[in-house]
Parts: structure tokens; sequence; C-alpha cells
């Protein structure tokens, strides 16, 4: 080997896939930067972020330089955000009917009941928004009623009517303006987002998965060392989806990059067990077979919004008997944040969501950066990792069916 092949770069493309968030893709660049700089200081590596390149989707360079060994990784995100935007462009009206619609499927169909043996965390969670917006509904329509008869008391009685319905809007109107600190109709929206189709996914959605698709083909064809998807939330479900139909379609080369799949604080169970996910149960049976590529899936219990050291495989029943995926890992937020970090941020669940994309200040084994922009592949660095002990595996799902 000659020296100039020798000093040959680690070389990888990543690709991002966010859960169900409104915000530009420029709010994950600068976690990126912001965090990935406090966790090199903190771990004793390099890391350079550099700009923006590229007209399709959104994406950066990263180079990293570890123990003398050096890695440069393309970083894309792969933006669905518009769709977002979109299924939250509803009226009042229209998120109580889903609301009442979300419910009712869940409840109906068995489900609640069972996502809450598995993790009582991000069940509360999906409760929350309905507390919240029946709450709101409750407090409009009592003040509402209670001006209306006042009025109607000194004047007459239609006059409180006229008075009562306008104070209605503006209170549900304003309730809803303030909800960037409530979340109440952004999770609405989500949760709906999912149930709208019973758990298949809208048409919308398949067509940015396509797209997704074809990316990631391309990236596989090319010389870099690793091909890395990272699903994160609900963007966990989408890889899941895209991988599966690469690898049942036969397009993912033998002798390519190695292809790794990172799935973080995954909500599979919220979808995988709705009476329509058939794709995606058909997709978790498959997936978890293959021997092309290398799946890990992090979690932690103190993150309240995910199905922590849930298996997403073999609680949603449809583990093969020869399952190999995913290799299912704590991050041990307990353990790996200071007592002082940790004590600051364990009331705040939605920040803890994203944590697994953040600085840890008492690293283990799992460093994002690394991973993502460091010189050994995901499988080089999880090899004989065993699965944490406390996962959950154990069938809990009450629709198994992969077909119609």
């Amino acid at each position: 080997m000659s020296s100039s092949q020798s000093a040959r770069p680690f070389r990888r493309r990543v690709f991002y896939i966010p859960g169900f968030d409104p915000y530009p893709a420029r709010r994950y660049r600068e976690l990126y930067r912001k965090e990935g700089r406090e966790q090199a200081q903190l771990s004793g590596y390099t890391l350079e972020m550099r700009a923006r390149i590229g007209t399709e989707g959104y994406a950066w360079n990263v180079v990293t330089q570890t123990q003398g060994t050096r890695a440069h990784t393309r970083y894309d995100i792969l933006v669905w955000n518009d769709l977002v935007r979109d299924g939250m462009a509803m009226s009042i009206p229209g998120t109580y009917a889903r609301l009442v619609q979300v419910a009712w499927l869940y409840v109906s169909s068995g489900a609640f009941r069972r996502l809450m043996m598995l993790r009582k965390g991000p069940v509360i969670a999906a409760l929350y928004p309905i507390v919240v917006l029946v709450l709101q509904l409750l407090i409009a329509l009592a003040a509402a009623w209670s001006v209306s008869r006042a009025v109607s008391a000194v004047t007459f009685p239609g006059a409180g009517l006229i008075v009562g319905l306008p104070l209605l809007v503006f209170l549900m109107r304003w309730f809803k303006a303030r909800d960037r600190w409530l979340f109440a109709y952004y999770l609405m929206q989500d949760y709906a987002f999912t149930a709208q189709r019973s758990g298949a996914n809208p048409p919308e959605l398949d067509s940015r998965i396509e797209d997704f698709k074809q990316r990631i083909l391309a990236a596989l064809g090319t010389d870099v060392d690793e091909v890395l998807v990272v699903g994160h939330s609900s963007g966990a479900h989408l890889a899941i989806n895209i991988l599966a139909d690469l690898s049942r379609d036969q397009l993912i080369p033998l002798r390519g990059p190695k292809l790794a799949f990172l799935s973080l604080g995954q909500v599979v169970p919220m979808v995988s067990f709705l009476p329509r996910a058939y794709k995606l149960r058909a997709d978790l049976h498959h997936l978890s077979q293959q021997d092309h590529l290398f799946w890990l899936d992090v979690s932690a219990p103190g993150d309240g919004c995910s199905f922590a050291l849930c298996d997403p495989v073999s609680v949603s029943g449809v583990a093969p008997d020869n399952k190999k995926w995913p290799l299912v890992i704590s991050a041990a937020f307990s353990q790996t944040l200071s007592p002082q970090k940790w004590k600051a941020l364990r009331r705040r669940y939605f920040r803890l969501h994203f944590q697994y994309l953040c600085a840890f200040d008492q690293p283990a084994d799992y460093d994002y950066f690394q991973i993502t922009a460091g010189p050994m592949t995901l499988q080089q660095r999880f090899t004989g990792r065993k699965p944490s002990a406390s996962r959950i595996d154990v069938p809990a799902s009450p629709h198994t069916a992969m077909h119609i």
C-alpha cells in the first residue's frame, strides 16, 4: 500500500431524517456546530464544520481528527418540514375534530392499552395535548358563558350571545397563539399526521420517502467507506421504510460502502400498533434479518417522549426466527451526563428528546459526533456490544398483520 493510500482519510455520508418538526434544517446545523464543538473539547479530538455545500437539499462537511486519524463526512438533512407545516396549517375546529379522531382510533383499536403496557412516558406525552386542548376549550366556554349570562342579565337575552361568541373565538385564538410554549397544537398535529390513515403513510409522505431513497441509493454508489442513515424520533420509521425498500429491491451493492442505520429516541410503536400499519410492520420484519446493514437503536429511560429500550421489531410482534437487529442500547442519561447537567435537564422533556444529538459531559460508548464524523463505521464501533439488559422485547401490538 502506498503512503498516499494509507493517508487516505475515512469517508462517510450521513443522511439525517428529523422527526415531526416544522423548523428549518439550519436549526440542526447550528445544533451540530455548537454541540459538536463542545463534545470534541470534552473528549479530546478536533471537529471542524465547513460551509453548506451543494444545491440539493441541505448539507455540510465535517472534518475530524481522532488520535491522528482523519475523517471526512458529508452530512445531509433529509427535509420534510414543509409537509409538517402543511399538516399543522389546520383550523381550530379542524384540530378538535382530529383530536376526537385520534383518541377514538387509539382506544378502539386496542393500541392505547397495549402502548401503556410498554412505556407510560410517551403515552402520557400523547395524552398531554388532548388534556390541554380540552382544558382550553372548557375554560373558553366557561368564560364566554359567564360573560354572556352577565350581559343578558343587565340588557336583553340576545345580547349575551352577541358578546359571548366573539369572546369564545378570541380566547381560543389566544390559546393557539401561545402554543409555542405549550406545544399542545403541535403534538396534536404530530399524532394526527400518523393517525389520519390509521398507520399507513399519506401519499405526500410516500412521495418524499421515494426522493430520500434515491438520494441514499446514489450515495451507496460512491467510494465512501460508510453510508449512515440516522432516524430521529418519528424519522426512525421513515428510515425503516426507506432501508427496507432498498433491501427488498436488492439495490444495496454488496461491494459498496458499509450501510448502517442509527435509530434515536424512536416512537415506532405509536405507528406499528395501529391497524393499517401493514407496510411498517412488514418493513420491520424484513429489515431485522438482513446481513448487509448494521442497525443500532439508542434511547434512554430519561427520555419520556420515546419508547425507551423497546425493541421496535419485537414489541410490534413481527420478529422472525432469524432476527438480527436492532442492537438496542441505552444512552443512560443519568450516567453519561454529570449530576449538575442531569439535574438541569431532567424536567425539560422536549430538550431531553434531542439529547442524543448533543454533547455528553461524561460520555460512555455513545458519542453522536464520533459516530457521525469519526474514523470508524458504526459496526466497528459497536461490534461485540451487548444489548441493554433492561430492553423490552415482548410482543405487545394488538395488530401484527403485514399485508391487507
